[in-house]
Formats: C-alpha cells, sequence, structure tokens
C-alpha cells in the first residue's frame, strides 16, 4: 500500500508528536502503510515523554510532496500551520480538536473533531472503536499528550471525556498520572538555556483573524517573576519576528504551570492592539496580567477573532 504521513502541526508539542505517534501505531493495524513525521524538533517537555516511554523523536520534515502524495493530520487543520508544502499533496484524514479554518480538499475525506481538551482524548476513543488494544508505551505517550494539552486536567479545556481517557491510559501505562504529569510539565518549563527568539518560536501559531496576521506564542513555567524580568528582551524578539514575517499582533502568554494564571507580552499595530484591548483590557507597557488563562484555544483565539471581527 502507498505510504502515507502523519503529522501534527508545526511548532510540535507533546500532543502534536505523541498523537502522530499513536495514529500511526493504529493505522498501521488497519492495513494502511504510515509513518509519524514532525515539522520541528521535539520540546523539553515532549522529549522528556518520548525517553519516559521509549520512543525515539519523529524524524522531522520540511516538506511531504517529495515522499509521498498523501498525509494524515493530527491535531491542526489550517494550512498556514501544517507542512509548507500542504497544497501539493492529499490529505486522506483529519483528527483534530480545533476550530476548523481556510481548510477545503478536492477529494472526500476522514475528518474528526471534538471539542475536547486534547486529540489524544480523540485517538483513545477511535482504538476503542476499532477494538484495537493500547500497548503501554502508546498508552504513556497519549496520557502524556492530554497532561500536556489540560495541564494536568486544570485546563478550561479540559472534558470528562479527556479524566476519563487519563485514567484509561494511566492504568495501561502503569503510572500514577499526577505524580508522572507533574514531573512532565515541570520538565517543559526550563526556559534559561534557551534563547528569547526560541521561546517564542517554540510553541507559536499563527491565526488569520479578518484578514490580519496574529501570532501567538505560549511558554510554560514554574517562576513568573523570574521570565518577567526577561521582558524587554523577549519584546524585542517579538518586534523582529513581526517586522519579519508581517504580524499585526503578536502575543507572548506566560502560563505558571502551578497556579494557572498567565500574564502576556503584546506587541503590534495601534489597529491591532485595539482589537487586543477589546477582547482583554488595557494593555500597559505592553504587558497585561490574565489570572485563569492557560487555554491558548479556548480562552485566547476565540475573543481575539470576536474582537478582530
Amino acid at each position: 500500500m502507498e505510504k502515507e504521513l502523519i503529522f501534527g502541526h508545526q511548532n510540535p508539542d507533546t500532543d502534536a508528536i505523541g498523537t502522530a505517534i499513536a495514529y500511526s501505531y493504529l493505522q498501521n493495524k488497519l492495513g494502511y502503510n504510515t509513518e509519524p513525521v514532525a515539522l520541528g524538533e521535539a520540546n523539553d517537555e515532549t522529549t522528556f515523554a518520548l525517553n519516559k516511554f521509549g520512543f525515539e523523536a519523529p524524524r522531522v520534515i520540511k516538506t511531504a510532496a517529495n515522499e509521498v502524495n498523501k498525509v494524515m493530520l493530527v491535531d491542526h487543520n489550517e494550512p498556514q500551520q501544517s507542512v509548507s508544502d500542504i497544497d501539493k499533496v492529499t490529505v486522506t484524514h483529519v483528527v483534530d480538536h480545533h476550530r476548523i479554518m481556510n481548510f477545503n480538499t478536492s477529494s472526500p475525506l476522514f475528518y474528526l473533531a471534538a471539542p475536547v481538551g486534547c486529540t489524544s482524548t480523540i485517538m483513545w476513543q477511535l482504538y476503542k472503536h476499532y477494538n484495537v488494544e493500547i500497548p503501554q508505551n502508546i498508552a504513556g505517550i497519549m496520557l502524556s499528550a492530554i497532561i500536556s494539552d489540560t495541564l494536568l486536567l486544570k485546563s478550561p479545556t479540559t472534558t470528562d471525556e479527556d479524566k476519563k481517557a487519563v485514567k484509561a491510559l494511566a492504568e495501561i501505562a502503569d503510572v500514577d498520572y499526577e505524580k508522572y504529569g507533574l514531573e512532565e510539565l515541570k520538565a517543559g518549563t526550563n526556559i534559561a538555556s534557551k534563547s528569547e527568539e526560541d521561546l517564542i518560536d517554540l510553541d507559536a501559531k499563527s491565526f488569520d483573524l479578518n484578514g490580519k496576521s496574529v501570532r501567538v506564542a505560549q511558554i510554560n513555567v514554574v517562576d513568573l517573576p523570574e521570565a518577567m524580568e526577561r521582558k524587554n528582551a523577549f519584546l524585542k524578539a517579538m518586534n523582529a519576528a513581526s517586522a519579519s514575517k508581517n504580524y499585526d499582533l503578536f502575543m507572548l502568554l506566560i502560563t505558571n504551570v502551578l497556579d494557572s494564571d498567565s500574564t502576556a507580552l503584546v506587541t503590534g499595530s495601534d489597529e491591532a492592539i485595539a482589537a487586543f484591548e477589546k477582547a482583554f483590557g488595557k494593555v500597559a507597557d505592553s504587558e497585561i496580567s490574565l489570572p485563569g488563562v492557560v487555554s491558548r484555544k479556548k480562552q485566547v483565539v476565540p475573543p481575539l477573532t470576536e474582537a478582530f471581527n
């Protein structure tokens, strides 16, 4: 059978990489010929999870059409978040938990999306649907993805299905999900060794909001004051990226994973800043406190979309 690649979004997180691995295993069991790949290097948190459960990081690809004719997408659907030549390949499957935007195909496809906290929760449901046994290591990487996306079930994106999946997968993986989850999240909060340029691109997504290019990046920390000591350097890097990529707005969400609060740094045009303030309130010195805001998907992008419209 013709080979297909499976991958998540650019600047991949644990869900993008973990779910690609899990979906590839499932699809191969169902008779497909697939390989999980990534659109960027694994971050510290994802590397921790991969090592914990005995996986090598998937190889990184820049283009897909030079290798295959067909691909499967997980954890994204918007073309600007996908492989650079997504328009040159046929998308046959999508499993996602985000909004659907600017996505169209010329042929019918398998598309499964649900408003849950993590794509791996949907994957857990698919394994049950197809009655395919989940190996211990696959359960572990899926568990890691859900812990990451839901901040150990503390994010407002968390659903009852996510909670059920975590308990079931933790049992298969044979781990205490609360203890392991905290270790995993902390593994992704070491920012001291990284440059501001790397940090603002580590977990960042671009959105087209009513014709405006909006970049939303997020980093997780355990010491917010320490991170804010680098504020001026972050803003400089954000302004440079905006000038280079023509972003109308650049938002960096700095999230404390221990107390589920965030501070945002914001740069952009006057018009874009005005739209941002319509959504979140007054920005002072390029900074705004956002208590309880931890989810880009549920708490940031929807109000920004409404404000820009």
